[in-house]
């Protein structure tokens, strides 16, 4: 009951933009509630909101290791280990995941981002426009994003 309550509550503080106190009401938890997926999952997001990467990377690869069918945790995680500077790392992710991934235009756009910052220019212009293919939206995105600058569009 006590769990349930801690979870009900650190769910507000993110609802309401307050990623400091979801984490310390989630510090509370102990056992086995404190390994709960549901206090992983709040823990990342939680952690993403704060823009602790390198933390937020962490929990995100404990979550695919309890879910590894799961292709929005690989999402996760490589987006994490990205923005901490781990690129060929957030890349290596996103190839461990689920091969479901692959149907996702968001997949091949945080590829096509991951591979321009490592250099490959060829496979990252494919990515792309394999995601923009998927979804148009990709397109405006691309135009703005830090990680695409020079890729032709």
């Amino acid at each position: 009951m006590v769990a349930k309550q801690v979870i009900r509550a650190a769910t507000g503080w993110l609802e309401l933009g307050m990623p400091d106190d979801a984490l310390d009401e989630l510090k509370g938890l102990t056992g086995n509630d404190r390994h709960a997926r549901k206090v992983i999952e709040l823990e990342l997001a939680a952690l993403m909101a704060k823009e602790h990467w390198k933390d937020a990377a962490g929990k995100a690869l404990e979550l695919c290791g309890q879910a590894p069918a799961e292709p929005d945790l690989f999402l996760s995680a490589a987006y994490c280990l990205h923005e901490s500077g781990e690129t060929q790392e957030a890349r290596k992710v996103l190839l461990r995941g689920p091969e479901v991934l692959q149907e996702f235009a968001v997949y091949h756009y945080n590829m096509a981002c991951y591979l321009w910052t490592l250099g490959v220019g060829d496979a990252a212009k494919s990515h792309l426009d394999k995601a923009i293919a998927m979804d148009e939206g990709f397109l405006e995105s691309a135009r703005s994003d830090r990680d695409l600058v020079g890729i032709k569009l």
